[in-house]
């Protein structure tokens, strides 16, 4: 269920910044073809930060319960702080726009990769999780965006970064 929740809330960013792009009205190809990238790039990003972060354990050995608290958190309130800020944004029209695109919004699965041994021994499962959700909901969003506008992008971010937030207040206590 955490992994599940944790998913929900990295795909946030991609879901809102989708929607603000739906407005512009992507061809069905493009907005296939982003979220694939989306999704592949979540799946990925989580694996690099858990090889990563092992390397780093091993030289400043640190509490992952501390570790995954101290992520969420900043992780949660960057997204907090992005829903808070006028953003203007650009139209995808290229492969590599769409490439930036991905990797801006899985960043924070990168970080959350780190601490991927306090939430699950499965860290492949996990990450197709992440790949599944993201990629669905930042379809989802480039669909919706037509309709619902830009308004609502921000609020699904906020939202992702209280859930992390509060996330890692719980692990701080485990």
């Amino acid at each position: 269920m955490v992994i599940l929740l944790v998913a929900l809330s990295l795909s946030m960013d991609a879901f809102s910044l989708a929607l603000i792009y739906g407005v512009n009205s992507l061809s069905k190809k493009n907005e296939i073809i982003l979220s694939v990238i989306v999704g592949l790039f979540h799946f990925i990003m989580p694996l690099l930060g858990y090889i990563i972060g092992e390397f780093i354990l091993e030289i400043f050995p640190i509490q992952l319960h501390t570790l995954v608290t101290i992520i969420f958190t900043l992780i949660g309130i960057d997204m907090i702080i992005d829903s808070l800020k006028e953003t203007k944004y650009n139209l995808i029209t290229s492969i590599s726009g769409m490439l930036l695109f991905g990797l801006a919004v899985s960043i924070d699965s990168f970080g959350i990769g780190i601490g991927f041994d306090v939430l699950t021994n499965n860290v492949l499962t996990s990450s197709i999780v992440f790949m599944l959700i993201s990629g669905i909901l930042t379809y989802i969003g480039l669909s919706f965006g037509k309709i619902i506008g830009k308004k609502i992008g921000k609020i699904s971010n906020l939202i992702g970064g209280l859930v992390l937030v509060i996330l890692g207040v719980i692990y701080l206590f485990k």
